[in-house]
């Protein structure tokens, strides 16, 4: 098993092209760690270096204590799990496991114990003697696992693994991912553009754009506290809503005002320091669906942050309805709300917003200035 730390890593192709800048992470002994991001953040090319795939331009890798900047790939002990299986298909589920084993000289009696015991972890024993043409999605990803599993790696790559496979056996891989994780005990560094998979998986998410790192945290504390709006934006499904606006100050009390409605901050926001220098200025307001609300007891709790919106969409997503909205000429707010909802499309409605959960967020900067 094995820590990772990665020291002020660098990636430039020819042509001026930086993939990755600037890169410092320290990933614990048997830590779950996902990097997550739209396609072209760089979080493949970080996976590829650390496995040794792609040269790193700068700075330095350490796997455990060891220097491994120029270790051939196959001397790093990790183990890399694609997106597109790599499975040889001349060969059955037991000799493609066997395979990086038998290139060791591992003894037979070795090679078969960690091959039966990998099978067993992975419930495939009774696919052995199949071939992967005669395998579906799932079991073909679960054989993938297994060679690396029986190589016994230090440090475990994972490249959008999930992407493949359909829905429903991409969330059953996920649970099944995390009791493999907790089973073996090795570190996981995991590639994802899907942000479900980083908040259900990971004990650590690195959220990552254009080559830079934007945040790392757990998940929790990542939906809680982002950063920035790059960050609020990507993590958390349906996505945070924006509301551009401006901040006024009467009396004691400060308001958001946009569009044409006005809406009073709690008393422990108005009065934080952060907001100071931006009363009578722009600013973007955040606010996730689950904190809009159209119940008559939530509208009466919340009666100084209540707004007037027409409801253009509704979706029945089964426990829960989405209500798309329409604020002013501009505003488009997505609202997490019961099944129980008598909202309908084409209606005015009355929404609250739980705004003791608001994110302020610089309009130039968009670092987010208060939580």
């Amino acid at each position: 098993m094995a820590s990772l730390s990665l020291r002020h890593i660098y990636k430039k192709y020819p042509g001026g092209v930086t993939a990755v800048s600037d890169f410092n992470l320290e990933v614990k002994d048997k830590e779950f760690l996902v990097l997550v991001g739209p396609s072209g953040c760089g979080k493949s090319t970080t996976l590829r270096m650390i496995a040794g795939l792609e040269e790193i331009t700068e700075g330095e890798l350490y796997i455990g204590d060891t220097l491994v900047n120029d270790v051939a790939p196959k001397d790093r002990k990790i183990a890399m799990v694609f997106q597109n299986y790599a499975l040889y298909p001349h060969m059955t589920v037991y000799e493609n496991m066997a395979f990086a084993l038998k290139l060791n000289k591992t003894p037979k009696s070795e090679i078969k114990q960690k091959v039966e015991e990998a099978a067993r972890i992975l419930d495939i024993t009774h696919l052995l003697e199949r071939k992967p043409k005669a395998l579906s999605g799932g079991q073909k990803q679960r054989v993938a696992l297994g060679r690396a599993i029986v190589r016994n790696p230090r440090v475990f790559l994972l490249d959008e693994p999930l992407s493949n496979l359909d829905a429903k056996l991409r969330a059953t891989m996920r649970t099944e991912l995390t009791k493999l994780h907790n089973r073996v005990g090795t570190t996981f560094v995991y590639v994802t553009h899907d942000q479900v998979e980083a908040m259900t998986m990971a004990t650590r998410i690195v959220v990552m754009k254009d080559g830079l790192i934007q945040q790392v945290d757990t998940p929790q504390h990542l939906y809680d506290y982002p950063v920035n709006l790059f960050v609020a934006g990507f993590i958390g499904t349906p996505q945070m809503n924006f509301i551009n606006g401006t901040l006024e100050k009467k009396g004691e009390d400060v308001y958001f005002n946009f569009e044409q409605e006005s809406v009073k901050l709690p008393a422990e926001k108005a009065q934080a320091p952060e907001l100071a220098d931006y009363i009578g200025k722009e600013v973007t307001v955040g606010v996730r669906p689950e904190c809009l609300h159209d119940d008559p007891a939530s509208l009466n709790l919340h009666v100084d942050s209540t707004i007037t919106a027409n409801v253009e969409v509704t979706e029945l997503m089964g426990a829960e309805i989405y209500l798309y909205l329409k604020v002013g000429e501009e505003t488009n707010l997505t609202a997490r709300v019961p099944n129980h909802s008598q909202s309908k499309a084409g209606e005015e409605v009355k929404i609250a917003l739980d705004a003791t959960r608001f994110h302020i967020f610089d309009v130039d900067t968009e670092r987010c200035i208060l939580h």
